[in-house]
């Protein structure tokens, strides 16, 4: 998430009450988790697990809870409590704006494009040309879909990342400050949802195509012509490269790449990466023809224990 002015290290430092170390006029252009971050960027870590991989990330101003050396050309924000601070900066350049009525003044609708009753459209949102919007669809604050994009009932685009830290009083969640953005001629199905990036984009490439009932968790970037079917749960922060095909029920954990043109097949759990240009069935996930013939020779060890 960008600032739309940057601000001052000893500004930042001020509004979330940390002490620093660097330059009072140190630039700071936005926050960003880690595997998205860019210089200028605020990064925040509270565990010891994570601290080298946040003090050597691009990220040039690091929100920690331990006095450390601070690498050469960066900043540092000493923060008791950095996920709590971390909220407040979002909380503070991005804060919520109710909605006043049901299509915002604020959201911009390209030529040809046709919203259908009881669609909800939110602040800032950005719709391109001839696309459908069937009824009943939710579209939050900050969404951006492209030109001839159609979208089926009861989809929503842009809820809260599923996002939480676990605290002795109960879970507190990480507030969510990015978008979706859906590229030119994607289809997305019946009853869909699309959660929106914690400081990034939630992304579905060109040409892409979703199934009924598809989930797509925050931060996840698919690519180009996509096929996804039915009941399939897409985990935050994958990436899944261009012209892949996911089945039915697939379930993906988190953090993972599915390469291009790589098929996975129904109700197979996507327990880590893959290469592309290949078929993948079953839990834990492997090659659909090594899988198979796993369970070929298990049954018949099976059945040779049944004749003994």
């Amino acid at each position: 998430m960008k600032f739309t002015q940057t601000q001052t290290l000893k500004q930042i430092a001020e509004l979330i009450h940390t002490d620093y170390v660097g330059d009072d006029n140190f630039p700071v252009k936005g926050i960003n988790e880690i595997h998205v971050v860019e210089p200028g960027d605020i990064v925040f870590v509270d565990h010891p697990k994570y601290y080298e991989k946040a003090l050597n990330s691009a990220a040039t101003i690091i929100l920690i809870n331990k006095e450390v050396e601070c690498p050469e050309g960066k900043a540092l924000l000493i923060s008791d409590d950095p996920f709590r601070d971390f909220n407040k900066i979002t909380k503070h350049f991005n804060p919520f704006i109710a909605a006043t009525s049901s299509i915002s003044d604020s959201a911009n609708i390209g030529t040809g494009t046709i919203i259908q009753p009881n669609v909800f459209i939110g602040n800032n949102v950005s719709i391109g040309k001839n696309c459908l919007i069937h009824p009943n669809v939710t579209i939050y604050d900050g969404t951006v879909i492209g030109d001839d994009v159609v979208i089926h009932g009861n989809t929503v685009l842009g809820a809260d990342a599923f996002y939480y830290k676990n605290r002795p009083e109960g879970f507190d969640q990480l507030i969510s400050g990015g978008r979706v953005v859906i590229k030119d001629n994607v289809h997305i199905g019946a009853s869909c949802t699309i959660d929106r990036g914690v400081t990034g984009d939630t992304t579905i490439g060109i040409g892409t195509k979703l199934d009924n009932q598809v989930h797509v968790g925050h931060d996840t970037v698919i690519g180009k012509k996509c096929l996804i079917a039915s009941q399939t749960g897409i985990a935050g922060c994958v990436v899944i490269e261009d012209e892949v095909t996911l089945w039915g029920q697939v379930g993906t954990t988190s953090g993972i790449t599915i390469g291009k043109g790589a098929v996975i097949l129904g109700q197979t759990g996507v327990t880590k990466s893959v290469s592309g240009g290949k078929t993948y069935f079953g839990t834990p996930i492997s090659e659909s023809r090594d899988k198979l013939k796993e369970m070929a020779n298990i049954k018949r060890l099976l059945s040779d224990e049944k004749k003994d």
